[in-house]
């Protein structure tokens, strides 16, 4: 291939890539559905209103999703096996919610907003109801039609991860080092089960003694234990900055939350963060529109699912 056909051949995929892009927008259907963001809102605010670890929920699910394919709905999907995947299986929350705003959503604007942007603006509406930031969700996604239960095991960080691994994972969906740490303090809000920190409790040096034998009552060494845990344990359902405080502690829940301040590239950027809470609410907001801008699918690609749970016939 000549110099010139391998110029013009990159020039057309940096512009499609810029279309692709370009086609999310803030007002994307400010004609066609202008009542989107306040029907999800509404709706939002009676889920987290019953149940405040429905914010946390859904955003751990909108996280899952756009690392898996993109952000395009695919973990939504009952067939394809992304739900069952192993950083999935039991734990992944808030599909009835998604299919309660999906309905309010099609009765105001039929075949119009995918599932994959109710996804991206309820993780962000339960993020602000619990206290956190808000940010601009740019919308035009579509839905994709098939799910990747493969890509789900591979790419999604595991409660285990090392801190390589964790950048390895990130950078993978072009996310940096800076990126993954501020998201990861979303684990300011929600819980999670026993199986997800045993190894952790039981096994970690790098843990606070006192948060350890707390954890090990409700949390036994063998067998199933499905007993849960707030992630923060200082301020659970409240997002604020005392997730990065836990880590100074040593009172991480996770063994992969512990390695972002474990002598390693990160701790200082924690210390930051500890310090500086307006700084990581705004950097985490930055970080949100960036993870939401995963490869979307746009334009014609995919398609507006009628039911988030199955593509359309």
């Amino acid at each position: 291939m000549s110099n010139a056909t391998l110029l013009h051949c990159l020039l057309a995929v940096s512009l499609l890539s810029g279309v692709a892009h370009a086609q999310l927008s803030k007002n994307f259907y400010k004609a066609s559905c202008p009542s989107l963001e306040t029907t999800v809102w509404a709706e939002m605010k009676h889920a987290v209103g019953q149940e405040r670890r429905m914010g946390a929920s859904l955003l751990r699910l909108f996280f899952h999703d756009c690392f898996v394919q993109g952000c395009d709905g695919s973990i939504l999907l009952d067939d394809g096996g992304e739900k069952s995947a192993d950083p999935n299986v039991n734990s992944l929350r808030g599909f009835d919610a998604i299919d309660t705003i999906k309905a309010s959503v099609e009765a105001r604007c039929p075949g119009v907003v995918s599932c994959a942007d109710i996804l991206a603006l309820a993780a962000r509406d339960g993020t602000f109801l619990l206290g956190g930031p808000h940010w601009d969700v740019l919308l035009g996604r579509r839905d994709s039609m098939t799910a990747n239960r493969s890509l789900a095991n591979t790419d999604l960080p595991l409660a285990s991860s090392s801190l390589a691994t964790l950048i390895t994972k990130f950078d993978r969906q072009g996310l940096s080092p800076k990126d993954m740490t501020v998201l990861s303090g979303a684990h300011t809000i929600g819980m999670a089960q026993c199986p997800s920190f045993r190894d952790r409790i039981y096994n970690d040096s790098n843990i606070d003694a006192s948060f350890a034998n707390r954890l090990r009552k409700t949390c036994p060494k063998c067998g199933r234990g499905s007993s849960l845990a707030s992630i923060d344990t200082k301020t659970a359902m409240a997002f604020d900055a005392a997730y990065f405080q836990n880590l100074i502690d040593r009172r991480g829940l996770f063994h992969s939350d512990q390695e972002l301040f474990n002598g390693g590239s990160q701790d200082a950027l924690v210390r930051h963060y500890s310090d500086n809470p307006a700084i990581f609410r705004d950097d985490f907001a930055k970080a949100m529109m960036k993870m939401g801008n995963i490869k979307p699918l746009t334009g014609t690609a995919g398609q507006i699912r009628e039911n988030c749970r199955v593509v359309n016939r």
